[in-house]
């Protein structure tokens, strides 16, 4: 009997104090964004995809296809191939793919890539219903960024 009691107090508690927030609530304005019409805006440190990083003064990547993302990729979502041409000092890559359907966004490859070639895009609106438009050509992506 005494428990029963004791429940009933607790749960008369309970319900008083969710009511009492559900009226606070009722009475605050509403935050709702009206999206696709109102974009949000992205906090500072959100992570999207990879992207590599031009070079200033020439205008290419800073990649020297090292390997050191996709080694320490936990996911196996990179491919990093490279070649050094006739005339340069380092190596330049040739193919640079990220299958963004296995990333999860750990930021290993940012973080351990010697050059800085790598950095988080703020991209957000990333849907699709087929696989192949998660398949990042990043080398295409950062020419298609000069024009």
């Amino acid at each position: 009997m005494k428990n029963l009691i004791k429940d009933s107090v607790s749960g008369f508690k309970t319900l008083v104090v969710g009511m009492r927030l559900t009226i606070d609530q009722f009475f605050r304005r509403p935050v709702t964004v009206h999206y696709p019409r109102e974009a949000l805006k992205m906090p500072e440190r959100y992570r999207g995809h990879i992207e590599l990083v031009r070079d200033p003064e020439t205008g290419n990547s800073l990649c020297i296809a090292c390997k050191s993302c996709e080694k320490a990729c936990p996911s196996d979502c990179i491919f990093v191939e490279g070649i050094k041409r006739e005339g340069e000092k380092r190596k330049s890559p040739t193919e640079f793919s990220l299958d963004f359907t296995k990333c999860s966004l750990c930021g290993s490859c940012v973080e351990v890539c010697p050059t800085d070639a790598l950095r988080f895009t703020k991209e957000y609106n990333l849907a699709s219903t087929e696989r192949s438009a998660y398949l990042y050509d990043l080398l295409r992506r950062l020419e298609g960024q000069k024009k």
